[in-house]
């Protein structure tokens, strides 16, 4: 590592169980890097490893990572790169045996430690969290920091903050002391931005035909310095850009208000300030921190049931009539109405078409049930054996199937003396972590002003122009369980006081007809220039349960910047 006068530069490769494949080695080879993290671990894919468990006590991990090291890890070694990740998943002791016997293979001879404690399940009922099939708490960074420091080549955790995989070793490295909340809370904010992947360095990104090289985005390098600032930014020659507007959307990404709570320190997004610093470098400065919460929460995974959908295609004319009759006839069909059954009709289609698929539009009817037979086999064959029997036209995109097992995800919440978290070192010490000593229950900030109103320029009324909300504002969607937030940001002063004054609750529940029933509330962050809206309940019960088209709320934001609003020439 890099001495503790000097930036430490952290490069992460991974941002969900399934990115890029290439990405520890690109990063490896890319260019000078003291730390490599990954992040691994979704509230989807802890639903996918404790399936993984049920069927092999040994597995519960993240297999990817374990490939990636195959050639990865000597490469790491001989450059003196640290490596840490959540890839444990619900297994870390398990995985940190894998990459033993992985070393041994290769000749190698790491210093291995993992972190663990996070899982409650053989204690789920007891806290009051009933029978779930994972239950983990969200640990924080000091057990990372506990390992590095006695001397770990590589690093994994089970379910730790997404951002603890990077404070981690940039407490190691400058020495910080639990209560330095302000230097934490900045290496949440360098975390948060790059934990993600390519998603700092223009992947999903709203301006994306801004970048002139994108058809292979690097990943994205936090330096961060010992007062806790850091510069983003991304090895020489790797597609993608780092700007401050790329920044600015991963800050915007799952979050709620102005505080961003964790186990090590609770960030104050309203302080963050983003500085261009030279080509594809943004500064990250300015980052207050206060104590954390008292309670860590706890991802809660659960099988739900089983599902299985069709979607019918509707072509020509009276699609409505024929979207009347395939409904009647398969619910007449059932030989039991399943637990739940929703239909949806994606207009798509185009009057007096060119072609057949520019004149249909798709009939969707997805079911739900805690018995497969009755969204298995009877539901397909109800469906299919209407193939000569209903509407004229009549086919499917792909015929249905067997039920599959969905999943439910809820948070829940744990006093903090009620987990122990654990660093095992590589000697195999066990090193307990104390909880946090100070905290400090979580409220909203409610001093947050909004702007002075845009100030009219011209005699008489403001002239506007009815246009797509997008041609001035950027914005990015996420999911947060069943919720899902969608922050939306303007790149001036000008805009930011008409955005700040003109996007209400009212006008985007009016934009986004889905979001009415629910409830909608609106947080303002003047110091990015953006507005950030929770949808509580549009995601259902979590993206493993599907259900909706979107079930992770990833374009909920390009939704919205799509719809027509009137703007201010002036802005144009």
């Amino acid at each position: 590592m890099s001495t503790p006068t000097t930036p430490l530069r952290i490069g992460n490769a991974s941002g969900f169980y399934g990115d890029r494949f290439s990405a520890v080695q690109e990063m490896l080879t890319g260019g000078p890097l003291d730390v490599l993290t990954g992040d691994y671990l979704a509230e989807l894919t802890m639903l996918i490893l404790g399936r993984d468990r049920l069927k092999d006590p040994g597995l519960g991990y993240a297999k990817t990572f374990l490939r990636q090291l195959e050639s990865g890890l000597g490469e790491a070694l001989d450059r003196g790169v640290k490596i840490v990740s959540n890839a444990g998943g619900l297994n870390p002791a398990g995985l940190a045996a894998a990459i033993h016997e992985l070393a041994d293979k290769l000749g190698l001879q790491p210093k291995v430690a993992y972190v663990e404690g996070d899982d409650l399940l053989p204690r789920a009922e007891e806290l009051g969290f009933g029978a779930p099939m994972t239950a983990n708490a969200y640990l924080g960074a000091w057990g990372i920091a506990e390992a590095l420091q006695a001397g770990a080549d590589v690093v994994v955790t089970g379910r730790v903050t997404d951002a603890s995989v990077i404070v981690g070793p940039a407490a190691a490295h400058h020495g910080w002391g639990r209560t330095q909340y302000d230097e934490l809370a900045g290496a949440v904010a360098a975390g948060h931005v790059i934990e993600c992947g390519c998603q700092a360095t223009g992947g999903n990104y709203a301006f994306f035909t801004e970048i002139r090289d994108f058809g292979r985005p690097g990943f994205p390098i936090a330096e961060i310095h010992a007062d806790g600032s850091s510069v983003i930014t991304k090895h020489d020659g790797t597609g993608g850009a780092v700007t401050v507007d790329t920044v600015k959307a991963q800050l915007l990404y799952e979050i709620t208000g102005a505080r961003y709570a964790g186990p090590d320190v609770t960030t104050r997004l309203d302080t963050i300030e983003l500085t261009a610093d030279g080509p594809d470098r943004v500064r990250i400065s300015g980052v207050r921190g206060e104590a954390p919460p008292p309670t860590y929460k706890v991802s809660l995974n659960s099988v739900g049931g089983f599902r299985n959908e069709v979607a019918f295609v509707l072509t020509g004319l009276q699609l409505e009539q024929k979207a009347e009759l395939v409904q009647l006839q398969l619910e007449d069909a059932l030989p039991k109405r399943p637990a739940e059954l929703k239909w949806s009709l994606a207009w798509t289609e185009k009057p007096n078409a060119e072609t057949e698929e520019e004149a249909s539009v798709h009939l969707r009817c997805a079911v739900k049930d805690p018995d497969p037979k009755l969204v298995g086999r009877a539901f397909s064959s109800a469906a299919v054996e209407l193939a000569l029997a209903s509407y004229p036209g009549f086919h499917v995109t792909a015929p249905p199937g067997e039920g599959s097992p969905y999943g439910v995800f809820r948070a829940g919440y744990v006093d903090i003396h009620e987990v122990e978290h654990v660093a095992v070192l590589p000697d195999g010490t066990r090193k307990v972590v104390a909880p946090a000593a100070e905290t400090q229950p979580l409220a909203p900030v409610d001093d947050i002003e909004e702007p002075m109103p845009l100030l009219q320029l011209s005699s008489g009324p403001p002239r506007t122009r009815e246009v797509p909300l997008g041609r001035i504002a950027g914005a990015r969607s996420g999911d947060k369980g069943g919720d899902a937030n969608v922050g939306v940001w303007v790149r001036d002063e000008k805009a930011w006081r008409w955005l700040a004054h003109t996007l209400t609750v009212e006008l985007f529940q009016e934009l986004l007809p889905e979001t009415r029933p629910l409830t909608v509330t609106r947080y303002l962050l003047p110091n990015l220039w953006a507005v950030n809206f929770v949808v509580e309940g549009l995601l259902g019960e979590g993206v493993a349960a599907q259900a909706r088209f979107d079930p992770q709320a990833k374009a909920v934001a390009e939704w919205l910047r799509s719809r027509y609003v009137d703007v201010p020439e002036v802005l144009l």
